[in-house]
């Protein structure tokens, strides 16, 4: 197998000058001969004055650097785009493909014998796994950690479950633009990502679960010296796998991939990473079975106490042992025997545990926060396609409940009238947001998390049915329906919803319904409006012409693998 510098040679039509030309302009750097002949680790950069979830990202790269040299390789660091969720007009999502697609070909056109990926924020983990997938060049992520938890007024704070709790008390006029701007200061009280088990974290974590991080990767914080330490041992791991690594593909086994989704209902972890999953499970040309997964969380229980699902945040997960601490708890439930990207299988992440001093943070499977997972699948005239609940971070008396529809048709529609007292919106209401999802938004954005009209926040009402064809975000909580497949721009019938309908929710039988006769739906689906005009031109076009929807993970059709058993 051709390696270093000699891998992926320029195209000049001679082979023996293209490498000639290589190492010329490469001296030009100041490398030497002895340099330039060993294996060369590519470390991706997603450093952004744009992404504080990347501001130790830096200092990641010097110690992962320092951890390639000290293993004798070669460590060559390039950038890619790197995307922040509060930062990224219309939504992050709407960019993940592109970072995607970016760092892909960049991993492909440049020589280099394995990658370290450096990512955080919600989309970039996905992003650079879905761009492993689709490559033969060896992959380890390395997760840029969870920042740190401020203080207010003797209460602990982390972002970003506590902003929505603080902003909700903001509209319940439950505290004062004073302090709200005060405890703006502190909610991110570090670089890093969410400190809770929102989208960052519950990626992370799932990487490692999945074999493609080290152990403790996860969960160790970004400003602590184990990030650092870990880093360099990313960087060692690299060499190695340069000669021994298995593709991102041979790692991401049948049994890897379940182990993912146990890990995920165990997590309490965010319905988000359905949608990066499903597009994990495409570039490898499988389907993502959204029965299955239900299915396991009917069976798995909630273990971990992290907000949003509980009450802690991931400075205590990492303490009491992380992910290997979690799995020891599901091993009747795992394929141990799966593969890591760096050697040894995932037994041997399990038995890096250490000894258990504490069970509140990581419960037994005696005593769980949750008997069932913390995301179910829907179905049901609404959802013909599926939709998901995290109903671990719900309200239990909602789970089941019938209401009046107040229908927003749009993101900016319900932004302009959800205050509206001409609504006569009341608690048992279900508020719909539609023309959210992947091509209707586009980018399926995090605004799922209908917020609560003001005079019923003011009432002290805290949590209402809400269904839409968005995403929210992981730290987000409530009863909330989201990923409603087919979105109503792609002619789902969410379309078809009018305010006044009758909807039933019914968490435990996995069903909802819009409670109109079959033959009025399909009257209303059939007098739809066209759909909206398409985009002249550019990324816009590219998206809205080939972005598939939830259940594929919002992958573009053209990247998928063909489908294999």
């Amino acid at each position: 197998m051709t390696r270093g510098l000699r891998r992926r040679l320029t195209s000049y039509g001679d082979q023996d000058f293209s490498l000639f030309l290589r190492k010329a302009f490469i001296k030009a750097m100041g490398y030497t001969d002895d340099a330039l002949d060993r294996p060369i680790v590519g470390v991706a950069n997603t450093y952004s004055d744009y992404n504080p979830c990347h501001g130790n990202v830096p200092q990641l790269i010097e110690a992962a650097k320092r951890g390639v040299m000290l293993a004798g390789g070669m460590p060559m660091v390039f950038p890619t785009i790197s995307i922040h969720e509060s930062f990224a007009s219309p939504t992050s999502m709407f960019l993940r493909n592109l970072m995607a697609m970016e760092t892909e070909e960049m991993v492909r056109a440049q020589p280099m014998d394995s990658v370290i990926l450096i990512g955080g924020c919600d989309k970039t983990i996905p992003a650079q796994v879905m761009a492993a997938a689709s490559s033969e060049v060896p992959a380890i992520v390395l997760p840029t950690g969870p920042m740190d938890t401020g203080n207010h007024r003797g209460e602990r704070l982390g972002a970003c479950t506590d902003c929505r709790r603080v902003w909700a008390q903001y509209r319940a006029e439950q505290i004062d633009g004073d302090e709200v701007s005060e405890i703006n200061g502190k909610l991110a009280s570090s670089v890093g990502t969410c400190t809770v088990m929102g989208t960052a974290s519950t990626m992370a974590t799932l990487m490692e679960a999945m074999g493609l991080t080290l152990p403790m990767a996860g969960s160790a914080a970004a400003t602590s010296a184990e990030r650092m330490r870990l880093a360099e041992e990313t960087g060692r791991a690299a060499v190695a796998m340069t000669e021994t690594g298995l593709t991102t593909a041979e790692v991401l086994t049948p049994a890897a991939l379940r182990n993912g989704l146990v890990t995920l209902q165990a997590l309490g972890g965010s319905t988000n990473a359905v949608v990066h999953l499903a597009a994990i499970y495409g570039r490898l040309g499988k389907k993502l079975d959204m029965a299955e997964f239900d299915a396991i969380g009917q069976k798995v229980p909630v273990l971990v106490d992290l907000k949003p699902s509980g009450s802690g945040y991931m400075g205590e997960f990492h303490a009491a042992g992380g992910v290997p601490r979690l799995l020891s708890e599901l091993t009747d439930l795992l394929d141990l025997s799966a593969p890591r990207a760096f050697g040894g299988t995932l037994a041997d992440t399990v038995g890096t545990q250490s000894q258990r001093y504490e069970d509140q943070i990581i419960r037994s499977r005696s005593r769980p926060i949750s008997s069932s997972g913390a995301i179910a699948v829907l179905s049901g005239n609404l959802a013909p396609r599926g939709a998901v609940i995290k109903h671990s971070a719900a309200d239990p008396q909602l789970l089941t409940h019938e209401g009046r529809a107040i229908v927003f048709d749009s993101v900016k529609d319900m932004t302009e009238r959800l205050d509206d007292p001409s609504l006569e919106i009341t608690a048992e209401d279900v508020l719909v947001l539609r023309n959210a999802g992947p091509r209707g938004a586009p980018g399926m954005p995090e605004a799922g998390y209908i917020p609560i009209p003001r005079h019923l926040a003011r009432q002290g009402v805290k949590d209402m049915v809400r269904l839409s064809d968005a995403r929210m975000s992981g730290t987000a909580f409530g009863t909330i329906v989201l990923h409603i497949t087919p979105e109503s721009a792609d002619g789902g019938p969410l379309a078809a919803v009018r305010t006044g309908d009758r909807i039933r929710l019914d968490v435990p039988g996995r069903k909802l319904e819009l409670l109109v006769s079959a033959n009025e739906l399909a009257a209303r689906m059939a007098d739809l409006p066209p759909p909206p005009p398409v985009p002249e031109r550019g990324y816009a076009w590219l998206y809205d012409q080939h972005v598939t929807q939830a259940d594929d993970g919002l992958d573009f059709d053209f990247l998928m693998a063909k489908p294999h058993e």
